[in-house]
């Protein structure tokens, strides 16, 4: 019985971590995307390493797509809806899924 109470709370705690970081991953992109769209109050430097890290992060996504495509195509939706989330969002996206499959068996 303890050990269910902790798993749950063990889920929870995954859930915001994954909220969490979903919602910093939307804010560099925000920024990033922003920036090229309008002149924001950041100094020049921050701007530029935000795009960096925005560019960085998506092409480590499209190599998440290739390598871990199985795990990507669990989606119950359409397969380029979680594509697309795989490349915003990582393992963030698909690794809850792949949990669940695992777990489900």
């Amino acid at each position: 019985m303890f050990r269910g109470a902790f798993v749950a709370d063990n889920l929870g705690d995954l859930r915001v971590f994954y909220f969490l970081n979903k919602v910093l991953l939307l804010v560099v992109y925000g920024i990033a995307l922003g920036s090229y769209l309008t002149v924001l109050p950041l100094p020049p430097d921050v701007i530029y390493w935000v795009r960096i890290i925005a560019v960085v992060l998506l092409a480590a996504h499209l190599l998440e797509v290739a390598f871990c495509f199985r795990k990507v195509a669990l989606h119950k939706g359409p397969l380029l809806d979680s594509v697309l989330l795989t490349m915003l969002f990582g393992f963030l996206h698909w690794k809850p899924m792949a949990d669940a499959a695992r777990n489900a068996r």
